[in-house]
C-alpha cells in the first residue's frame, strides 16, 4: 500500500476544524449516524438542524462539482454487495454506539475512552477484513 503524505492539504483538515466548531457553537457532536438517526426518530424541535446538516452533506459535493471536476468513482463491486455492506454497516453504527466519523473524528477529539475503543476495534476490523479477502480469499 502507498501512502501518499504529499496529498494532504489544508482543505483535509476543515473536517477536523468543522466537528470542533459544531460542538463549540451548538454543543453537538457531528456523527453522521446520530444525527441521521435523529431525524428517523424525530424530537420536537430537533428536526430542523439535522436536516440542514445532511442537506450540507448532500450539496457540499454537488457544489464543489459545480466549480471542480469531481474525481471517477469507480466500485468494483454489485449492487447486491454494496446493499449487504450498507446494511451491515448501519447495525453496527447501531451496535457501536455511532459511526466511525463520530468515534473517529468527534469522540477522540473529545478523548473519549468509548471513542477511542470503538475507532481501535473498527481499525482492526478493516485491517483483518482487507487480509482475508485479499490474501486468503483473492489471493493478492
Amino acid at each position: 500500500m502507498l501512502v501518499a503524505w504529499n496529498a494532504f492539504t489544508p482543505v483535509t483538515a476543515l473536517i477536523g476544524a468543522a466537528a470542533a466548531a459544531f460542538v463549540v457553537l451548538n454543543g453537538r457532536i457531528a456523527g453522521v449516524s446520530g444525527i441521521l438517526g435523529g431525524l428517523l426518530r424525530p424530537a420536537r424541535g430537533d428536526i430542523a438542524w439535522r436536516a440542514a446538516f445532511v442537506a450540507g452533506l448532500v450539496a457540499a459535493p454537488l457544489a464543489y462539482g459545480a466549480f471542480a471536476v469531481l474525481p471517477e468513482i469507480r466500485v468494483d463491486a454489485g449492487y447486491a454487495v454494496l446493499i449487504a455492506a450498507g446494511l451491515l454497516v448501519g447495525v453496527g453504527t447501531r451496535y457501536g454506539s455511532g459511526c466511525t466519523s463520530g468515534h473517529g473524528v468527534c469522540g477522540i477529539s473529545r478523548l473519549s475512552p468509548r471513542a477511542l475503543v470503538a475507532t481501535l476495534a473498527f481499525m482492526a476490523a478493516g485491517f483483518a477484513t482487507v487480509f482475508v479477502a485479499c490474501h486468503l480469499f483473492i489471493g493478492l
